[in-house]
């Protein structure tokens, strides 16, 4: 069984200053509030007797990791690839205005591209990409998956997920 966890609570507030500009931004840490999420994520029952913890590489999901392992006493593998939606599929350093601005036509869209402008990540492409992660941890009993919303929506199916939540995800077929 996979859980995924929804890291917690960011702590935005140096954003668009020093490191925390553009990509940089992934880099900010959890909040106190997120630290109290991710605290109380790790007591609910389901997570006891966990056998792994993936986790996004981004610091709000390394460090809510850094925290159930600590809680659960399992090891942490950081998978690159369960990083969160992708603005610009090129790579591109694309402004925050930007940014929104794809994630709007992304939800506006339903996740699919409406032109063939659009270089933002496909709903599809994002599963394909998280599915690709977990099928290499299928012998696992009790994996614990950190990551983003956008990206466990696009996996569960779930609509809006707080911060700290946790989504059982069954066995990949």
């Amino acid at each position: 069984m996979f859980y995924f966890v929804r890291h917690g609570k960011t702590d935005y507030s140096k954003r668009n200053t020093g490191i925390y500009q553009g990509f940089g931004v992934n880099l900010a840490p959890l909040s106190e509030k997120g630290i109290q999420q991710i605290d109380e994520a790790a007591k609910d029952p389901c997570l006891q007797g966990v056998d792994l913890i993936l986790c996004s590489p981004y610091t709000r999901a390394v460090q809510s990791a850094a925290n159930l392992s600590r809680k659960l006493g399992a090891d942490i593998i950081i998978e690159t690839d369960l990083h969160e939606w992708v603005a610009d599929t090129d790579y591109r350093i694309v402004s925050d205005e930007e940014e929104d601005a794809a994630y709007e036509a992304y939800l506006n869209s339903g996740g699919r591209h409406s032109s063939e402008a659009d270089r933002w990540e496909e709903t599809e492409a994002l599963r394909k990409r998280i599915l690709n992660v977990l099928r290499k941890y299928e012998a696992h009993p009790k994996v614990i998956v950190v990551g983003h919303e956008t990206m466990i929506r696009a996996v569960t199916g779930c609509g809006h997920i707080k911060c700290g939540a946790i989504i059982e995800f069954p066995k990949l077929i």
